[in-house]
C-alpha cells in the first residue's frame, strides 16, 4: 500500500503531550427550551435516515461476485479521467481512496535534532545504527485542518491497514487504537458519520458507492469509543487528559451559562410587557 502525501509547512507546532483521547467535543450545543406546550422527550426525527442507512450497511456487507466486480469496475472508470480501478486475475482488484483527517488532538512524532558535529553524529551511527541526529524524544503538533490524503491500496486492504499505513507514512507513534476510519455520506443536507470496523474493505465500499465524494467519502477521526482504553495511554498523556478536561469543562460551564443568562433576560423582558 502507497501512500500519495506531503507534509504542508502550515501546520503548527505544540509542546503539549499528544493524545488520542477526545472527550465529547461532538455533542451538540443545542440547548432546548420547553414549555407547557412542548413534550420533555426528545423526539426521534432519524428513524428513517436510521432505516435506510441500515439498509445500505446490509448492501455494503454483501460481497460481489466476479461478473459484479467487473462490471462494476468498467462503469466506475468510465465515471473519472485518472485513478482508475484495475482488476487482477486472480480476481482482486487495485485503486485510490481519499481520506480527510479531521483530527482534533496533536499527533505525537519522533523528535530529530541535528548532531552537534560531525564527530558526534557518526558516534550516534555506528552506536544504535540509528539515522544521524535523530533521538528518542518526542514531539507533537497539528495535523493541518482537514487535509486529504490519497492512498492507493487494494480489495484486500482492512480498515485497520489504512490507518496503519497514514500513521506510520507520517511517523505518528499514537497507539492506532486511538484512531477511527469513519464512512461519510451526504442524505437530505446533512453529512452522516459511521464509525467502520477494522476488517471493513475500504475499496470495496468504494467501488460500491462511485466516484462520486457526495455518495461516500472517508474521514480518519479520534477514536470515540464508549470505553477508553486507558491502559493504551501512557503516564504523561494521563496527566495531560485532567489538563484537558479541566479546560473543556470551564468552558462548557461558560457556554452554558451564557444561553441561560441570555434565556432569561427574554423572559424577565416578556413579563416586564405584560406588566400593567
Amino acid at each position: 500500500m502507497t501512500v500519495n502525501a506531503v507534509l504542508t509547512p502550515s501546520m503548527t507546532s505544540s509542546n503539549s503531550m499528544s493524545s488520542g483521547y477526545c472527550s465529547l467535543d461532538d455533542e451538540s450545543e443545542d440547548f432546548t427550551f420547553f414549555t407547557a406546550k412542548t413534550s420533555f422527550f426528545r423526539k426521534n426525527h432519524h428513524a428513517a435516515k436510521q432505516k435506510e442507512a441500515k439498509e445500505e450497511d446490509e448492501d455494503g456487507a454483501r460481497d460481489l461476485s466476479e461478473e459484479e466486480v467487473q462490471t462494476r469496475i468498467e462503469e466506475y472508470n468510465a465515471q473519472v479521467s485518472e485513478n482508475g480501478m484495475k482488476l487482477a486475475s486472480d480476481g482482486s482488484y487495485t485503486g485510490f481512496i481519499k481520506v480527510h483527517l479531521r483530527l482534533s488532538r496533536p499527533v505525537t512524532v519522533p523528535e530529530v535534532e541535528a548532531a552537534g558535529s560531525e564527530g558526534e553524529s557518526r558516534q550516534t551511527s555506528g552506536q544504535d545504527g540509528t539515522d544521524c541526529g535523530q533521538s528518542e524524544k518526542r514531539t507533537s503538533f497539528y495535523l493541518p485542518s482537514d487535509c486529504v490524503k490519497q492512498l492507493h491500496i487494494s480489495s484486500l486492504t482492512t480498515t485497520r491497514e489504512v490507518i496503519q499505513g497514514l500513521l506510520k507514512k507520517f511517523m505518528v507513534l499514537d497507539n492506532p487504537r486511538k484512531f477511527a476510519l469513519y464512512r461519510q455520506t451526504h442524505r437530505d443536507g446533512q453529512d452522516l458519520f459511521q464509525k467502520l470496523p477494522l476488517c471493513e474493505r475500504p475499496l470495496l465500499l468504494r467501488l460500491k458507492a462511485g466516484p462520486d465524494p457526495q455518495h461516500l467519502s472517508f474521514v480518519l477521526k479520534e477514536n470515540e469509543t464508549g470505553e477508553v482504553e486507558w491502559h493504551a495511554f501512557s503516564v504523561p498523556e494521563l496527566q495531560n487528559f485532567l489538563v484537558i478536561l479541566q479546560k473543556e469543562e470551564a468552558e462548557r460551564v461558560r457556554i452554558v451559562v451564557q444561553k441561560y443568562t441570555a434565556y432569561r433576560q427574554k423572559l424577565q423582558h416578556a413579563l416586564q410587557q405584560h406588566d400593567p
